[in-house]
Order: structure tokens, then C-alpha cells, then sequence
């Protein structure tokens, strides 16, 4: 079996490695490291929670041991591009806990706070710069930082930095760096906009995929609930009151959806936080450092502020709604099963989103095990006349229901993968509230599961 000390790193970063308790390496890993240590460019397919972090990082951390060289005043021998504040920050964590027994300077430069400190930080240089393109352009136009003496670029979640818009500001940052550099692209998924903007930047990559574009993951269960749009709140009480819950991340489409869910779990007595883009940065370091640490057991979040959350221990990832954009099931429910272990994601399904659901399934693959809340035909009618819940104007508010009580019956049944054990209710439907009608499970269409 390939250990780290098989892969040409250097022994600060084998020591650091060791201080951490790593030893083997991950399929994206053993791939990637090797071929960017002899200065390869890459286009690496890789979902979340796979090690892609370490995979780019490491080698960055070799290179600048191998050339020893000063920085100059603002510039950064190494630039890493990400989405957003929270994985450029996780991502600089990452670069500070493998180099601690190295000298190297790095930092962070990221929107939502004052650029006054970031500005002082490339006052002399760095060795790795992590950013989001925004700020970092700011920056750049204002002098703040140069490009010139860059000889390492990163494109780290290029899908969702697609879905961002990002794509304008990072072709004109590229513009400024030297030409004779080593990229890296990674993303978790491939459309072509995406394969596009890697032939237009990388020179002769190395394509390393580590599991089918698009698929999740194998360890995941997966449910989805066809029910009613009023009766997802109930529902949501029912999957957040189990006890086999033990850190769970619930997805809302909006960031005012998301404040609502929010509220709705903590008026119930539920320990939950949200983080979105209309918090301060403040608001969302605090509410991740309560997930992180336990304080907070449920995290509502949109898909922008999710990136960057990096919690071994997510049991459950609840879809409040569903994304309109199938890419984006695959980055929410991998934020569960990771390191190893197993997760659930249960996903709630309003009319409006049937087309949603059979968009994720067509891109996936999948035949997500189903149960519906009501009458399914009458379900399936609504669906196939109902306006994309996306592109629904705001309605008026319904009355409210009544609360959910623990008493209320449960139905049992089994997710992707077949049965958890200990009586888990993650992955079943439930928590029909109102005088709704029992859920009734639908047996798979295509009958047993196969994940591809």
C-alpha cells in the first residue's frame, strides 16, 4: 500500500503529516501529488471530503522547500482561488497546519471584512496566498498585490465557482500571472464550461478522477419525501428530533428561507444556527465554531455559505429544497459521509420541485428511494402543472400549524443501501403534521439499488 513517504515529499511536510496521524493516502492523493511535484498541470475530479485539500497543498509546500527562495514585497508565490470565505479559510488552515515545520508566510484575503490587515500582510510578501476572486481583484486594482512572480495558480471548486460568476474575474486575475506557471483545477463536477476554461489555461494536464463525475457517494443513504409544501416544516421537526441525529445541516435555496428554517428549529427548542451571505463574518465564524465544536447541532445553510464547512462528524444533510441546480445535490449531500464513514440524506420534495428531483437523478444516475406524504397521484398531478419553486413569487404566508407532537407515529423503512441500524430515522420520511395522511413508501422503480 503507497504510504506519504512514497510520494517524493519533503521530510517537514512527512513530519507534519505524521503530527496529524496520517500515513496512507487518498486515490486523489496518490494521484495528484507525484504528478505536480514533477510539475504537471491537472484537472482533478474529485468530490468532497475526498482529500483534494491536501493533494494540492502538499505539493505547493514541497516546491517552496525545494526552491528556498525570498519573497518580495506584495507578491505570493503560490495563489489558491476558492468560492468562498470559508473554504479560503479551511483551505489556509490546511497550509499552515502541514507547514508548521517549515518558514513559510501565508494569509488570507477574503471579502466581508475590513482589506486594511490583508493589505499589511502582503505589505512584504508571501509564499501562498488563499483568496476569493472578488477581494482579490479589489486588491489588485489598488496595488495592493502583484501577480508577476506567481508560479503556482489553484482553482479549487471551479463548478461552483461557475455558478458564482466568478468565471469573468478569474480569467482577468489569470491575465496578470506569468505564463510559464503550474495549474491545478479542481471540481467536483465537469460540465463544459468548466472543461473549457481548463483547456484555455492548463497546458498538457494530467486528468485524475476519483470516482464517476457527478456520483455521490456510495456510503450515503439516501431518501427523498414527496410531500406538500406546507408540510415540511413538521417534517423537519420529526428528522431533526431523532436521536440518531448527532450533527445534521439542513439546505435552504434562499438566504431568507434559510433565516425562517432557522428560527423555526430553535422556537422548538432546537440547538441551530444559520450562516448564509447576509451574515457578517463574524456571525458566520461563530456559527460554524458552534457546529464545529458541538454547541450547535444543526447548521442551516445556503449552497454558497456551505463551502468550506469541514465536519468529519455530519451524520445528516436534510434538503429543506431542493437545489434547482442538480450539480449542487451532489456538493450538499457530501458534506455527510465523510472520512470514512456513512451518512443520511433525506430530501424533502414541494410539487414544485419534482423537476429538480428528476434532474438530480438523470445527472446522477440514481433512483432515489421515495416516499410520499398524501396521495401520490394527486402528488404527481400537482407536479406535473406546478410553476418551478424557484421561479414561484412570493405567496402569502400559511396559517400556521399546529406543533408537532414526539407522540406522533413514525414510518419505518429503508433508505439507499438498505436498512440502519438501531432504529436510525435519518433516512425515512415522516412527520406528517396537521391531519396529513400517513407516508406511504413506493418501492424503487428500478427495484434493488445498484449505486453506479
Amino acid at each position: 500500500m503507497t504510504q506519504f513517504s512514497d510520494l517524493g515529499l519533503a521530510e517537514p511536510i512527512l513530519r507534519a503529516l505524521n503530527d496529524e496521524g496520517y500515513e496512507t493516502p487518498t486515490p486523489i492523493q496518490r494521484e495528484v501529488i507525484p504528478a505536480m511535484i514533477e510539475g504537471r498541470d491537472i484537472v482533478g475530479i474529485a468530490q468532497t471530503g475526498t482529500g483534494k485539500t491536501a493533494s494540492f497543498v502538499l505539493p505547493i509546500l514541497n516546491r517552496l522547500i525545494e526552491e528556498n527562495r525570498p519573497t518580495h514585497p506584495k507578491t505570493c508565490r503560490a495563489l489558491i482561488l476558492s468560492p468562498t470565505r470559508e473554504l479560503s479559510a479551511q483551505i489556509l488552515e490546511n497550509v499552515r497546519g502541514y507547514s508548521r515545520h517549515m518558514r513559510v508566510s501565508s494569509t488570507l484575503v477574503v471579502g466581508g471584512v475590513k482589506p486594511g490587515p490583508q493589505i499589511r500582510a502582503l505589505s512584504k510578501g508571501v509564499d501562498v496566498l488563499v483568496a476569493t476572486p472578488g477581494r482579490l481583484l479589489d486588491l489588485m486594482q489598488s496595488g495592493a498585490v502583484k501577480l508577476s512572480e506567481t508560479k503556482i495558480l489553484i482553482l479549487d471548486e471551479a463548478d461552483q465557482m461557475l455558478d458564482l460568476g466568478f468565471f469573468p474575474a478569474i480569467r482577468k486575475i489569470v491575465s496578470f500571472l506569468p505564463n510559464k506557471r503550474q495549474t491545478a483545477l479542481l471540481s467536483a463536477t465537469m460540465p463544459k464550461p468548466i472543461r473549457a476554461l481548463a483547456q484555455e489555461m492548463l497546458d498538457d494536464p494530467k486528468e485524475v478522477s476519483v470516482a464517476p463525475a457527478s456520483r455521490p457517494i456510495e456510503r450515503i443513504e439516501q431518501s427523498v419525501v414527496l410531500l406538500p409544501k406546507e408540510s415540511k416544516k413538521d417534517l423537519l421537526l420529526e428528522l431533526m428530533s431523532d436521536r440518531a441525529v448527532e450533527r445534521a445541516i439542513v439546505f435552504s435555496r434562499t438566504k431568507h428561507g434559510a433565516d425562517k428554517i432557522n428560527r423555526h428549529l430553535v422556537d422548538y427548542g432546537l440547538k441551530s444556527a444559520a450562516i448564509h451571505g447576509n451574515k457578517s463574518q463574524a456571525q458566520r465564524i461563530k456559527a460554524l465554531d458552534g457546529f464545529k465544536t458541538g454547541a450547535v447541532k444543526i447548521l442551516v445553510a445556503t449552497d454558497i455559505a456551505a463551502r468550506g464547512i469541514d465536519v468529519d462528524n455530519v451524520s445528516h444533510v436534510v434538503n429543506h429544497d431542493l437545489p434547482n441546480l442538480p450539480e449542487s445535490y451532489v456538493h450538499r449531500i457530501g458534506r455527510t459521509a465523510r472520512a470514512g464513514k456513512s451518512g443520511v440524506a433525506v430530501s424533502m420534495c414541494e410539487p414544485g420541485e419534482y423537476e429538480y428531483l428528476r434532474d438530480i437523478e438523470r445527472l446522477t444516475g440514481l433512483d432515489i428511494d421515495r416516499v410520499f406524504v398524501g396521495d401520490e397521484a394527486k402528488f404527481l398531478a400537482e407536479a406535473k402543472n406546478a410553476t418551478p419553486a424557484a421561479s414561484q413569487k412570493k405567496q402569502q404566508r400559511p396559517a400556521r400549524k399546529k406543533p408537532f407532537t414526539a407522540g406522533r407515529a413514525r414510518p419505518q423503512g429503508q433508505g439507499n443501501g438498505g436498512s440502519r441500524g438501531g432504529g436510525q430515522g435519518g433516512g425515512q420520511g415522516g412527520g406528517q403534521g396537521g391531519g396529513s395522511k400517513r407516508p406511504r413508501r413506493r418501492n424503487n422503480r428500478s427495484g434493488a439499488r445498484s449505486p453506479a
